[in-house]
């Protein structure tokens, strides 16, 4: 006779072999916790491994555990992405993206681009406050100093395709200028090079000077245009960009006030986003050893990834293909549908809307009065609009970021989008110095090398290439031309 068991009970004991299963951890990191008044009040996380019964007591410091110390238990925490791993300590950049603050060695960005500039948000990510006037003008003035290339460095510029890919020209000359410099070169001259604090300052100046010329000879090599040198008049950092995009033959000429303000306040949002991948990549690079040139050309060519410096060119894209505010309608049902993407929206960091993005979104307006509106951001807007008050996407909390309104103002300044993600290297350029200044000075610094769960077979025997005759298809095969087609139909050469 089939016995009926009391449901309630049944629950209970699922329970408890749950608890059994998944074991006992105790935080007790906040002291107006329930568990923290059940204990002594330690800042430490109590684990019991149900393998075998061990128990340890993990320290708990600024809200995170030491990884090393599971080694304990002879475990290691698998992290793909780094979602919830905290890779170094620093104290340049705060986020709180439940809250949507971001900050700049404490000041809120909004405040910073209201009230300060590039070159001196530059100085307070690399030192960590805000300069005095004299320290400010002898900041900008060696900037100013190393923004002339080497005439080397233009003629390689110059022997790239007509067509070359923007980014492609930067990153490749970034990487170039490391050659011009073999005493900063630790590779060359060992890996305390770097100790001397006046020669790493020299190549921050080098970089954050050049970025800008070697940003401008990319685009004018693509229009067929002469290289413009940087003016030798009193000019800020963001304008006198634009002098070598736009001047031709006025010896007078001078950029746009307000636009160069505006593109000044673009590059101090882009300025620094924490550990993001390529400020993670410079620090990455920079802990084997190698030359701050080529750790600068590494994280650049993170931020040429789609998935991370190309977002505002996708999300022009976007508006394009919507075209007109009459299809946002179907166009939101084929986001539901998972048909397209909704670009410019969400954020792995923000949970609230990217404080970023509310100023942009300003500065799109001041730049519309004095070059004419940009078609596409009546669609924007709307589908801000939208998505804003439309529950599938409140509920998932996407909100725009800084990427959904920056492509529109770059369109409407006249730079085409494969140009974009350029604009975002020039002042993330000096985030990533930061992180590297930082790194050189943490007594942590070590090379990064992280670990793996290894899912291969533990050993296979050796056969004779003879005796492989049931080995699993691959496909091996690549791309071939007609040319190529044409070339070896005649047999082998």
């Amino acid at each position: 006779q089939r016995k009926i068991r009391n449901p309630r009970l049944s629950r209970s004991m699922s329970l408890r072999r749950l608890n059994r299963i998944v074991g006992h951890i105790t935080a007790d990191a906040k002291p107006d916790s329930v568990e923290a008044k059940r204990t002594s009040g330690k800042s430490s996380l109590s684990v019991t491994d149900n393998r075998t019964g061990k128990q340890i007591e993990v320290p708990i410091k600024n809200g995170v555990v030491k990884a090393k110390d599971f080694w304990k238990l002879g475990l290691r925490s698998y992290d793909p992405g780094y979602k919830n791993t905290a890779a170094c300590t620093s104290r340049i950049t705060f986020i709180d993206g439940n809250k949507g603050i971001l900050r700049y060695r404490g000041i809120p960005i909004e405040v910073l681009a209201e009230k300060s500039t590039f070159i001196e948000v530059s100085y307070l990510l690399l030192h960590g406050y805000l300069p005095n006037a004299k320290q400010l003008a002898k900041f900008h003035q060696n900037i100013r100093r190393h923004s002339y290339l080497h005439e080397d460095l233009k003629k390689m510029m110059k022997s790239f395709r007509h067509d070359a890919h923007p980014m492609g020209m930067v990153i490749s000359t970034i990487s170039a200028m490391s050659t011009f410099h073999p005493e900063a070169n630790p590779a060359l001259q060992g890996q305390s090079v770097y100790k001397n604090k006046e020669l790493r300052n020299q190549q921050i100046y080098r970089i954050l000077g050049s970025i800008t010329s070697i940003a401008a000879y990319a685009l004018s090599h693509r229009a067929g245009k002469a290289f413009v040198n940087p003016s030798s008049d009193d000019m800020g950092y963001t304008e006198n960009f634009m002098y070598m995009l736009d001047k031709i033959d006025n010896t007078g000429y001078r950029p746009h006030p307000k636009l160069a303000r505006v593109l000044d306040i673009l590059f101090i949002l882009h300025a620094d986003h924490e550990q993001n991948c390529s400020a993670s990549g410079m620090r990455h690079l920079a802990s084997s050893g190698v030359d701050v040139y080529t750790s600068v050309g590494g994280a650049a060519s993170a931020l040429y990834g789609p998935r991370h410096g190309g977002a505002n060119e996708a999300v022009l894209k976007m508006l394009a293909s919507i075209g007109d505010k009459s299809n946002i309608p179907s166009f939101i049902e084929k986001v539901k549908a998972k048909k397209v993407r909704l670009m410019g929206f969400g954020h792995r960091v923000y949970k609230n809307y990217d404080p970023r993005a509310k100023i942009v979104r300003k500065l799109a307006e001041e730049v519309f009065q004095i070059v004419g509106k940009e078609p596409l951001i009546e669609v924007a807007v709307e589908l801000e609009k939208i998505a804003l008050s439309d529950p599938f996407f409140v509920k998932r909390k996407l909100y725009p970021n800084v990427d959904f309104y920056s492509g529109l103002i770059y369109k409407a300044l006249g730079f085409p989008p494969d140009f974009f993600t350029v604009l975002f290297t020039i002042p993330r350029t000096a985030g990533w110095l930061s992180h590297w200044n930082e790194f050189l000075d943490d007594p942590e610094n070590v090379i990064v090398r992280p670990r793996q769960v290894y899912l291969g077979p533990v050993k296979e025997p050796y056969t004779n290439v003879r005796d492989r005759g049931n080995t699993p298809k691959s496909n091996i095969e690549g791309i071939v031309s007609a040319e190529q087609r044409r070339r070896y139909s005649a047999g082998r050469p």
